[in-house]
């Protein structure tokens, strides 16, 4: 089996008078000591500030999700059937079940000098526009609700609760 020899081609090709890409360098672009050179400038305050920004872009990740859950909402129609039943119950339990596992959600995004990732003092304001996101995730799903009739809103949905004053024709006796 022959090997094929790439080397000889970047001294004979038409393109080696170009000049690099803006950002290439050819000291980093070595394929042993890349990975070397790529850690010895990674510090661990940019590694924290991109955990930091990881983190935000996990907390706002289900607002980022309400324009298909609206569109599904509309595709599905405002009429009691399994399927839009099943986008109701999904996109009101998945509030609830973001906002229990919201601290293991976070873990991996905490800051290195923390000493307890698991804790909700940890990525406090992340933590908060999570909680919010869900929070209006949630009331889509019980604005559809609403619009389907399924919450009991309107006066005709509580009149055996309601106490009637007598009648206006019988008051007269």
């Amino acid at each position: 089996m022959s090997r094929l020899e790439y080397s000889s081609l970047e001294s004979s090709s038409k393109w080696r008078n170009l000049p690099p890409p803006p950002g290439f360098s050819k000291a980093n672009n070595t394929s042993k000591g890349n990975s070397k050179a790529i850690t010895a400038t990674t510090t661990p305050e940019a590694y924290d500030k991109l955990k930091d920004k990881r983190a935000w872009d996990l907390a706002i990740s289900p607002a980022k999700s309400l324009p298909m859950q609206f569109f599904m909402l509309y595709m599905s129609g405002s009429g009691v059937q399994i399927f839009s039943m099943g986008i109701i119950f999904m996109l009101l339990s998945s509030p609830f079940k973001n906002v229990l596992g919201i601290n293991d959600a976070f873990a991996s995004f905490a800051p290195s000098a923390s000493k307890n990732p698991k804790s909700l003092s940890t990525l406090t304001l992340q933590k908060l526009a999570y909680f919010a996101c869900n929070l209006l995730t949630l009331g889509v799903g019980l604005w559809k609700c609403r619009s389907m009739g399924l919450l009991p809103t309107g006066t005709g949905d509580w009149l055996a609760f309601e106490t009637r004053g007598p009648a206006p024709e019988l008051s007269l006796f």
